[in-house]
């Protein structure tokens, strides 16, 4: 499973997602609960295989790092994408786990990687890359139990700077760009099993 980008999961398609499991699985459960007039902030899946939640509203804490000081986190777009997710999908075959949230701030990227580079440390080793966009690089391998520490994919170039820390199957990352004279950043935790193991 690829994840292209970890923010702006649109309501529509999950809720999409939802029924089609249903169609598909028999026995399932389905709840929705809309907080925000018509944008749903939570999806519950609940099959006999498996089941699928999907919470728009993240918990920082989730992912294990503090917020920048004077962050502000980004509202929902205009198109109703949320800046923040955090999606748990288990089953006996595997698990994944991955908590996004999406701020900005006024002070440049070096300030912003200088504080998550302390942050992450506590982690293990961190590694600095290079890519086009948030969380451009991020590749999610479902029912694999990844020990192999994360490196740097594609050409390792471009405007955006990722801190990653951990293994393919337990990591975190920051996406930091320059956004006028400050910064957008993203803060990213995912975690994965196999068929063995638990999240």
């Amino acid at each position: 499973m690829v994840m292209p980008k970890a923010l702006g999961v649109k309501t529509r398609f999950l809720i999409a997602v939802a029924f089609t499991a249903c169609i598909v699985l028999p026995a399932c459960s389905v709840s929705v609960k809309d907080h925000n007039n018509g944008g749903s902030d939570k999806v519950d899946i609940d099959t006999p295989v498996g089941s699928f939640h999907v919470n728009e509203q993240a918990d920082v804490h989730d992912i294990g790092v503090a917020v920048y000081p004077g962050a502000r986190q980004k509202p929902k777009t205009k198109d109703g994408d949320s800046k923040s997710a955090n999606v748990n999908i288990s089953s006996s075959f595997f698990g994944v786990k991955v908590v996004a949230i999406e701020y900005e701030s006024d002070d440049p990227p070096d300030k912003v990687l200088a504080f998550y580079q302390d942050q992450l440390k506590k982690f293990g080793p961190v590694i600095q890359c290079h890519t086009h966009k948030h969380t451009g690089d991020l590749t999610v391998e479902a029912g694999k139990n990844g020990s192999e520490s994360v490196k740097c994919e594609g050409d390792n170039s471009g405007n955006v700077v990722e801190l990653k820390v951990g293994t393919e199957s337990d990591q975190h990352l920051v996406s930091v760009e320059p956004e006028g004279k400050g910064s957008d950043f993203s803060l990213v935790y995912v975690l994965t099993r196999g068929k063995e193991g638990a999240i």
